[in-house]
């Protein structure tokens, strides 16, 4: 069955044939679809068509949703021309990045140079990530995804799906078809494509909320990442359960605004998102026994504050014979080292390689095709899954016995510059 070729509209046809169908309209699944076809794969989009592009973002319209960009995530959108689609007066760079223990105040203050810090300049590379807001690089995405004659992109969800040993075949909302070889989970952590092949999950739900909210800040943040662990709430810590370490961010954002990301207790994140902008402003300047307010001076919040829960998740196969996931739909981790979407993309960028070097005969759904793309994503998702579980843990003990060793060995760690060197390049993907 053919289709005549038309800058990502509306497939006017009630049945389409495709190589590949990507499921779900996020960073990754315009991604994924995007490299795709730009690789000479004729692609469906399934996804709810964004509404019409807002005027430019003015100095204090900001969006909740940042993320931190790798050097491997940078380097994928500039091969797919997104890159320099984005504002650059909206893009900041992250030269260096300071972690600090659950430490006394004392240690907390101004002039304390904190247990860990990253360079770039150590580190011989240009910034350690780029920190952007989600809906530009998703506007930037759909502008290129104009452009692309191999892709269709079917506005509404899918409802039904169909498998057979040739390929599947999803049923949109509207009642339109799609048949195709491949059909690409991108629809996040409760993944509907991932529910229909009865792919379980193995998760883990840390009781916490990630707080996100931007603000303006008097001092300068000088292009630096904050970050402290904080230990469990002293209010919980009595609780039959053992109580979370929390964790609170602060990330550098263009024209000296900061974003924060504070991984709370559901108890006391509720509190968070229940406060007034002046007040949570107040709250979080007083964060890490007031090392926030030091730091930044006064805070404005820009943006309301916003919570998700906090899971360790990963599907228990990331593909079948014509499926495959990519980003939260086969793994959710913790945010405290801002590495989930760099996952996906990196999903992403492995799974064209894996499509780029497919053998003439294969199908794209062929299995032994796609467990490529599995196999090539195990050590890096394990790596990093142990290394942000394994802290989280960490930082969660209590007793004073814990806390000493902990902070004793992230000090250690800030001693061995070629370890430090090895993270940041393990961090730059």
């Amino acid at each position: 069955m053919t289709r005549s070729h038309a800058s990502a509209r509306p497939a006017a046809r009630k049945s389409s044939a495709f190589q590949v169908a990507v499921v779900g309209g996020g960073i990754v699944g315009k991604s994924c679809a995007l490299l795709l076809a730009q690789q000479g794969m004729d692609v469906a989009l399934i996804a709810p068509r964004p509404a019409r592009a807002a005027a430019a973002a003015g100095p204090d319209d900001w969006d909740s949703r940042i993320y931190a960009f790798s050097a491997s995530s940078q380097a994928l959108l500039e091969r797919m021309r997104v890159w320099e689609a984005l504002d650059p007066a909206r893009i900041q760079p992250v030269r260096d990045m300071r972690v600090f223990g659950d430490v006394s105040a004392a240690e907390t203050s101004p002039s304390f140079d904190g247990d860990l810090h990253f360079s770039a300049y150590a580190a011989a590379v240009p910034q350690l990530a780029w920190i952007i807001e989600s809906r530009l690089v998703e506007r930037a995405l759909d502008q290129a995804l104009g452009f692309q004659h191999q892709v269709t992109w079917h506005d509404g969800t899918a409802g039904v799906c169909e498998r057979d040993p040739d390929g599947i075949t999803l049923t949109l909302d509207n009642g339109s078809k799609v048949r195709t070889a491949l059909a690409i989970g991108a629809d996040g952590a409760r993944s509907w494509l991932r529910q229909q092949c009865h792919i379980g999950v193995s998760t883990r739900k840390y009781r916490q909320l990630g707080v996100v909210a931007n603000f303006a800040c008097e001092r300068p943040h000088h292009e630096t990442a904050w970050q402290w662990f904080l230990g469990a709430p002293e209010k919980l810590m009595a609780d039959e359960e053992p109580a979370n370490g929390e964790v609170l961010a602060m990330l550098p954002l263009p024209d000296n605004h900061v974003s924060m990301v504070w991984s709370a207790d559901e108890a006391h994140a509720r509190e968070l998102l229940a406060l007034s902008p002046e007040a949570l402003a107040a709250t979080v300047m007083q964060g890490a026994s007031g090392a926030v307010g030091a730091r930044f001076g006064a805070l404005r919040c820009v943006t309301p504050a916003q919570g998700f829960p906090l899971v360790l998740q990963r599907a228990d196969q990331f593909v079948q014979p014509h499926v495959a996931l990519v980003g939260d739909a086969a793994h959710v981790v913790h945010p405290l080292a801002g590495q989930g979407m760099n996952l996906g993309l990196r999903d992403v960028a492995e799974l064209g390689r894996v499509m780029a070097d497919k053998e003439p005969f294969r199908s794209e759904g062929d299995l032994r095709l796609l467990r490529r793309y599995e196999r090539a994503r195990a050590t890096d998702l394990l790596s990093l899954t142990a290394a942000t579980d394994g802290l989280h843990r960490l930082f969660s003990l209590p007793g004073s016995v814990a806390r000493v060793v902990r902070n004793t060995g992230m000090r250690a760690v800030g001693g061995q510059s070629l370890l430090k060197r090895l993270l940041i390049g393990r961090a730059l993907g």
